[in-house]
């Protein structure tokens, strides 16, 4: 179903029609390609570039043909400029016509067409590196040792014994040819195949003098580079558009006949739009440049293999060099792989929130899989991405912090971003193909009109001259020239009309497509809700079962014990110039213990803490309190895959203890179950139906004669003792429940994907009124079975407790059984986690559209999910829009039809629009703007179709009726006159339309 631009509820067809005209069109463009190409595909070899990626594309080799080459020369002098114009409009028909189909290892061009529906051409060129210029000054020969080393694929694309390497760029990205596995492989990135026992041997203890050059040299400067585009090439760009070509023929047609007045009005539009637009990129490109043009002048130190440790730029960085990371607040110039100590990084260029993140070290394991297999299933952990900022770096053993390059460049997490943004998804929008149909209409009739008026031409006896004119002016009359400034115009006063209200856009093309949504995906925390937590209270427990709740709204301190223990130590807080800084969850916890915080060895040293470890002490006013203080000596940090933390601590003079956090099912699952209330479950669900957080705490003691840092994850998180529940609320910001009923009123759905606990979204769902009263919540579970490949699906009412459960070979759900006819009136709404939606996605693919189609709740979700979901809905036939706060939502932003940041960070440059207010009332206003914009491009495509045809008929009648072309002229005068009203008239309704 869609939204159509007046409000109303239209039919896109289901899911039936959608598979038809996808295979539909799939086959239309297999026949056009065999039609048009022949059997060029077939000769020529061919393969996938950036294979299983999102910027997935063929390679086609080509090479070039002197014959050919010579033949389209010759047909660009006679065609006057036309054949090299069609060629840059379509580079495939400039590679079919100059080249000859071949291999790729003998192809000098390659031809790449996107996977996607698309289908998009691109030519490039292939060049040669050549190491010749290494040789006389490093001894660099075909049998070093350097070159022999066929290990990395840097070595598989040198040609022996000529020591070149030939290569393409595409995005930004460096692509060589691999002899080995005869294809284009990109580089700038450290191999993934490469095992962790291997990144410490080989690159421990860095690079030498020759294999930095070498790398250097292939893999091109470590730099984002984004060049403020010049306007001269903008304008060129821009006049180059088959639509502008169009005008300057009419234009230059009318100047012959003298027709003046209906083509100076054309010029002057035409120059407004042109420099409108111009204007607009040249402001896009100058903020792109601000924001990437600190990341290339940054100094770093690099060890040196027999140098020692060297200082120099940023951007002489390649994959393999060994950085030493010294000082807090260090920009981070290149991804890399952290191998020796700790750090603290703020990653809110990539997260939209300044919350410290905890990376430890890649482990030094014997295995022979790769690293990223070995570092179980967050590795990230272990990254320090790009464009991130370290805020404290603590040495190991060493007492330096090491990290080995892994990406350079555009590889990087930051040149990812900036790509995206270079580079944007195409956007299938109906709007333009019907556009295209339309003037395509259009053309047929104008040459409908062209015969008639050469057959009356000739047979009344004028000059061929005239003849060729006035066929000619069939064509500009009944093609409108002034359709692209038209539409160009709306949109720049919408974009403005929105920067008013505090709303950015980085593609305007986009502002169309928000005219019709028909379904937003809202993220949970710091979007529909307040950012800040509060402290409700905590619920300790023992083998009894749940103690009495401890509110701290009374002012009383929490009694001393392992509980107070854990709230005091089991969290990533740092202290960073007397401030103590983290995630808000955390803050708020230690705060409520009022312990201080502070560092071993800076104004003290305690007897077997480690130096620079951190320590939380009880203040000072503190009473009955029998320990000095607790000495943090590991972290195992938070995941948002396993849903935990924990930490290593030592009592001062006393044990060393085991402290985890996190959410209270999988807290529950690593203790012993005799220390697990039986009422877990009910007391559980009793606060997260309130709408609280919880979170579950536990510990345990440790062995003393284990060194902290020796101990596996595994090994600590197992046999733990339950403490208790840490409750704390999170409410309503007090715009979204009058936003999400307009939503609701206008017939747009809403849906919430989030990361929290899912009982605690379905309550925020019923507070904010994503589901109402008289609405039921189906709870829907899937499992895997153990030890097979078969899976269950259940589905129980939230409220009533039913359960019926099925099987894998099931293909439908009667939602209906239970629900009584009072519950039908009111509909149902389905709520799943994050795993039951993975397990349906691999084990009920034909369930999932039946889901998604009442799917409202979408709880503990990870990131790869929410865009996975985002795009299951596209797949509907629905129109997306997704507003997030950044965290966590960049690729859910990213995968929408329109993607809303809240965040204002680096992360907000990913979304096409951005809110200065950090609330979802941008929502509404985006949709009602987009509407208008969308009523302003039909009633354009209205109103010129209309002038269009009464130009046509008149001048046919004209024709017809006399030779005489003194009324002709006056009929473009006053047709000049009609065309600017009605385009004044139409921006003014626009606007009209915007405001109500």
């Amino acid at each position: 179903m869609i939204i159509n631009s007046f409000g109303r509820l239209e039919s896109c067809g289901g899911l039936a029609s959608w598979s038809r005209r996808l295979l539909l069109r799939k086959a239309r463009e297999e026949e056009w390609n065999h039609f048009f190409m022949g059997d060029h595909f077939e000769k020529g070899q061919h393969t996938l570039l950036n294979e299983g990626e999102e910027n997935e594309m063929e390679i086609f080799g080509y090479r070039t043909q002197g014959c050919r080459k010579t033949l389209c020369l010759a047909g660009s002098i006679f065609s006057f400029g036309i054949l090299p114009l069609v060629f840059y409009w379509r580079p495939a028909w400039h590679v079919w016509a100059n080249c000859v189909p071949c291999s790729l290892q003998e192809a000098d061009v390659v031809l790449l067409r996107t996977t996607d529906e698309f289908q998009t051409y691109s030519r490039k060129k292939v060049m040669w590196i050549h190491l010749s210029s290494l040789n006389s000054e490093l001894g660099v020969t075909p049998d070093h040792p350097v070159i022999t080393d066929e290990e990395y694929i840097i070595n598989r694309a040198i040609r022996k014994p000529d020591l070149k390497v030939r290569c393409i760029k595409v995005q930004k990205i460096r692509y060589v040819w691999n002899n080995l596995e005869g294809q284009f492989q990109k580089i700038g990135c450290l191999e993934d195949w490469l095992s962790s026992a291997k990144i410490h041997l080989k690159f421990g203890s860095g690079l030498t003098k020759e294999e930095q050059e070498i790398r250097r040299l292939i893999c091109g400067p470590n730099t984002i580079d984004v060049e403020i585009t010049p306007i001269w090439k903008l304008l060129i760009k821009e006049v180059l558009n088959p639509f502008y070509i169009f005008q300057l023929f009419s234009v230059c047609l009318w100047f012959s006949e003298d027709y003046k007045e209906y083509a100076f009005a054309i010029i002057i539009m035409s120059i407004m739009s042109i420099a409108l637009t111009v204007y607009d990129l040249r402001e896009q490109s100058v903020k792109l440049h601000r924001l990437v043009e600190s990341h290339n002048s940054i100094t770093v130190s690099v060890c040196r293999r027999k140098a020692g440790v060297q200082e120099l730029e940023s951007r002489f960085l390649v994959p393999g060099d060994l950085l030493v990371l010294t000082g807090n607040k260090v920009q981070m110039p290149c991804d890399a792989i952290l191998i020796d100590g700790n750090c603290v990084v703020d990653e809110g260029m990539l997260t939209g929130e300044s919350i410290p993140v905890t990376k430890t070290p890649l482990p030094k394991t014997e295995s022979s899989e790769p690293w990223k297999m070995q570092s179980e299933a967050d590795y990230k952990r272990h990254v320090l991405f790009c464009g991130t900022e370290i805020i404290q770096a603590k040495g190991a053993c060493s007492g330096t912090v090491k990290a080995v390059v892994l990406q350079t460049g555009f590889n990087t997490a930051k040149g990812d971003l900036v790509r995206s943004i270079l580079y944007p998804k195409p956007m299938n929008f109906k709007l333009y193909r019907d556009a295209i149909m339309f003037l395509l209409c259009l053309v047929g009739t104008a040459t409908i009109g062209m015969i008639y008026t050469l057959c009356v031409y000739v047979l009344s006896g004028e000059p061929p001259e005239e003849v060729v004119k006035k066929a000619l002016d069939v064509i500009t009359i009944a093609v409108p020239p002034a359709l692209p400034a038209a539409l160009t115009t709306g949109i720049i006063y919408a974009q403005r009309r929105l920067k008013k209200r505090g709303i950015f856009c980085i593609s305007p093309q986009r502002i169309n497509v928000c005219g019709q949504i028909n379904l937003v995906c809202f993220d949970k925390t710091g979007t529909l809700t307040r950012d800040g937590l509060d402290l409700w209270g905590v619920v300790p427990c023992d083998r009894s079962g749940f103690q009495e709740i401890h509110s701290f709204a009374s002012g009383r301190s929490l009694p001393w014990g392992p509980l107070c223990a854990a709230m005091a130590s089991c969290h990533s807080l740092i202290l960073l110039d007397g401030t103590i800084q983290g995630d808000p969850l955390d803050l708020k916890m230690f705060e409520a213990t009022t312990w201080e915080m502070a560092i071993s060895g800076d104004d003290f040293h305690i007897t077997g803490v480690p130096a620079h470890a951190m320590v939380v002490k009880p203040c000072k006013t503190a009473s009955q309190v029998p320990v000095e203080g607790i000495a943090i000596l590991h972290q195992f940090p938070f995941s948002s895959a396993l849903q935990r933390m924990t930490v290593i601590a030592q009592e001062m003079g006393g044990d060393r203890l085991a402290f985890m956090k996190g959410a209270p099912e999988r807290v529950a699952s690593f203790c012993q179950p005799e220390t697990v209330p039986t009422s877990f479950v009910s007391e559980l669900q009793s606060y997260t139906t309130q709408g609280f957080r919880v979170i579950a705490l536990a510990y345990k003691k440790l062995e003393m004669d284990h060194h902290s840092t020796a101990l596996t994850r595994d090994k600590v998180e197992s046999d733990l003792i339950f403490l208790g529940l840490l409750i704390l609320e999170n409410q309503l910001k007090d715009e979204t429940k009058p936003v999400l009923e307009e939503l609701i009123s206008a017939r747009i759905r809403t849906v919430m994907v989030t990361g929290d606990n899912l009982q605690t979204a379905i309550t925020v769902a019923r507070k904010s009124g994503m589901v109402s009263e008289n609405q039921k919540v189906i709870l829907i579970e899937a499992n895997e079975t153990t030890g097979s490949s078969s899976a269950s699906i259940s589905w129980k009412l939230v409220e009533e407790r039913k359960q019926i459960s099925y099987r894998n070979q099931d293909n439908y759900i009667n939602i209906r059984e239970d629900i009584s006819d009072n519950d039908r009136e009111g509909g149902y709404h389905f709520a799943l986690s994050g795993k039951s939606f993975q397990v349906i996605s691999q084990h009920f693919s034909s369930l999932l559209p039946k889901i998604l189609i009442n799917g409202t709740i979408f709880a503990r979700m990870s990131p790869g999910q929410k865009s996975s979901l985002v795009e299951e809905f596209q797949k509907l036939d629905y129109f997306v829009g997704m507003c997030g706060d950044g965290a966590n939502d960049c690729g859910a932003l990213k995968m929408a039809h329109v993607g809303i940041s809240l965040s204002e960070q680096e992360a907000s440059v990913a979304s096409p629009f951005t809110s200065k207010t950090p609330n979802i009332e941008c929502v509404p206003h985006l949709i009602k703007e987009g509407r208008a914009a969308l009523v302003t491009s039909f009633c354009m495509f209205k109103y010129m179709a209309l002038y269009s045809m009464i130009q046509y008929v008149g001048v046919l009648l004209l024709y017809w009726e006399t030779n005489s072309l003194s009324n002709y002229q006056f009929l473009f005068q006053d047709l000049a006159i009609t065309t600017l009203i009605g385009i004044t008239m139409s921006a003014h309704y626009k606007m009209k339309t915007s405001q109500s």
